[in-house]
């Protein structure tokens, strides 16, 4: 476990020091490609996603899958220090990528190559997926569609249960929001300022904007609460002196399980003289399944649960599912990110003590 752990977090501090954006992710597979190969961890490359199976893998049994992302977002603005060093803190690993979502990735190695040989009553996958922070559609949106490779190769199959990996301080997600985004669009007449002509397209829109903000959702989630919304981006005119024909908003909502976001899009778009297009549809809110054999496993490690409000790989799956890691999700995406070892180290034990207590649950 230990030499496990130490690979993991020297992997890790390599994963920093390479630009690894969306859709950019070559550099980065190929040092954890590079490592497998090192370790004697035979893997499957699928459209940049890397996937290794436990010795043994039978298809006809249940899979676990342990998924975590390996690409990060751009870096923000407010670095003090090169967003690409990890430093040499032997505590502390800093810089892009590492609470969100390298330590997940580097705990979860450490796992799989924990337990790769051992003999569980069900298959262990290993699957570190691209493109999650654009909702890329090479990713998880394809691995674990109905044409990816899990449901096409008879060799893998479609797994039972998920492990996410993401930031969540070590407490279990058994449910997340997920992500509608609005492109709103109000159209007027332009004209001249001074003698005011035309209909102001920006008024319009403001006028949307004061509706969707004071609009309140009827139905309410026991697991998530209520649909949050929020208008996140405006434009409009060309100059000074012109009424702007065109206003342009964007919307983010944050969607419940109690609402499907078709709905949702129905309801806003009734409040609005804008047009309001969905981005995309199919990013839907998750919830553990009741009876979960994840849940009692969380329950008998008395970790505690909540809802998570952002999104992950989980949305893309339709099977069973908790969403748990190191690091603090407080720290993703904002300047000088870090995580500690130690934060790693314990999520290698947990990962390990749920997946033993599934086992238990299995065998009864």
């Amino acid at each position: 476990m230990n030499q496990f752990l130490q690979d993991s977090l020297e992997l890790l501090r390599q994963m920093v020091a390479v630009p690894s954006l969306s859709f950019g992710e070559d550099a980065v597979r190929g040092l954890i490609c590079s490592a497998f190969e090192r370790w004697g961890v035979p893997f499957s490359l699928a459209r940049g996603n890397i996937v290794a199976r436990s010795e043994g893998y039978d298809p006809a049994r249940p899979t676990l899958v342990l998924d975590a992302h390996i690409d990060t977002v751009p870096p923000c603005n407010g670095y003090s220090r090169d967003p690409f060093d990890p430093g040499t803190d032997p505590d502390r690993i800093w810089g892009l990528g590492s609470n969100d979502d390298g330590g997940s990735v580097a705990a979860m190695i450490a796992c799989f190559r924990t337990l790769r040989l051992a003999r569980l009553p069900f298959n262990l996958l290993l699957a570190l997926c691209c493109e999650e922070e654009r909702s890329g559609a090479d990713g998880a949106a394809w691995l674990y569609s109905p044409e990816g490779l899990l449901a096409t190769d008879p060799s893998f199959g479609l797994p039972s249960w998920a492990i996410v990996g993401e930031p969540t301080g070590l407490r279990a997600a058994t449910s997340e929001r997920g992500l509608l985004v609005l492109d709103g669009e109000a159209h007027g007449v332009a004209g001249h300022a001074a003698r005011a002509e035309g209909v102001n397209a920006l008024y319009i829109a403001l006028d949307d904007i004061a509706a969707l903000r004071g609009h309140s959702f009827s139905r309410h989630s026991a697991l998530m609460g209520e649909v949050r919304l929020n208008v996140t981006q405006i434009a409009s005119g060309t100059a000074h002196n012109v009424i702007p024909d065109v206003c342009k908003f964007v919307v983010d909502v944050r969607p419940t399980d109690v609402y499907d976001n078709s709905e949702l899009l129905e309801e806003l778009q009734s409040l609005c003289r804008s047009t309001l297009t969905a981005r995309n549809l199919a990013n839907r809110s998750s919830a553990t399944f009741v009876g979960s054999p994840l849940l009692r496993a969380v329950e008998a490690l008395g970790l505690e649960t909540f809802s998570s409000p952002t999104t992950s790989d989980w949305m893309r799956m339709g099977f069973d599912a908790i969403k748990i890691g190191p690091g603090e999700s407080s720290r993703s995406h904002r300047p000088d990110e870090f995580i500690l070892c130690d934060e790693i180290a314990a999520a290698v034990e947990l990962y390990t003590n749920i997946i033993n207590n599934i086992y238990g649950n299995t065998l009864e």
